[in-house]
């Protein structure tokens, strides 16, 4: 009997680790087709979270081979307003108004840089582990040896959500919609 369970429990460390591969291998086919496509854009809202305080914006997020532009949905007061992010750019400004930008972490994610970090961990993170939960399938990236990335994706491999996690708590909520 023993020598039956110890079979067993070989045998389903073995199947795991077959359909670990496997996701991985769809993961990395995955990002490769991303990295491919020359265009690249979607909208989301963002959660930001500080220690002191909650930011939330709306942002679209637009990337073509010369760069990502972000554009402010909400709030409304900046609605319109955009941004081609250079690598220095941590504020957007208008007329006086200010979307916070500042750093969540001392390795620079910030509200703005949430969707570039994010469509970078997509292209170019590391699979740590996936899982599947009501439904979706869960991806673990690590990127950038600093970022972790939880991204939430429907059966056809779209985003829909992710949690951008830094310093050991999530620093940032993404609300992923028209994915394209």
């Amino acid at each position: 009997m023993k020598r039956l369970c110890l079979c067993l429990l070989c045998l389903a460390l073995l199947l795991s680790g077959c359909g670990g591969s496997r996701e991985a291998e769809r993961r990395e086919q995955w990002a490769g087709e991303l990295s491919a496509r020359p265009e690249l854009s979607f909208e989301a809202a963002i959660r930001a979270e500080y220690a002191d305080r909650t930011v939330e914006y709306r942002l679209a997020f637009e990337e073509d081979e010369e760069g990502c532009t972000l554009r402010v949905l909400e709030p409304e007061e900046i609605a319109g307003v955009g941004v081609r992010l250079q690598p220095d750019g941590a504020q957007l400004r208008f007329d006086g108004i200010s979307l916070d930008a500042g750093p969540l972490d001392r390795y620079g994610l910030s509200p703005v840089s949430a969707l570039p970090a994010l469509t970078r961990a997509l292209r170019e993170g590391h699979l740590e582990s996936a899982w599947q939960e009501g439904g979706e399938t869960v991806w673990e990236l690590s990127s950038d040896g600093e970022l972790r990335v939880q991204v939430w994706l429907d059966d056809e491999l779209r985003p829909l959500r992710a949690e951008l996690i830094s310093e050991g708590r999530v620093a940032v909520f993404v609300e992923i919609e028209d994915w394209e």
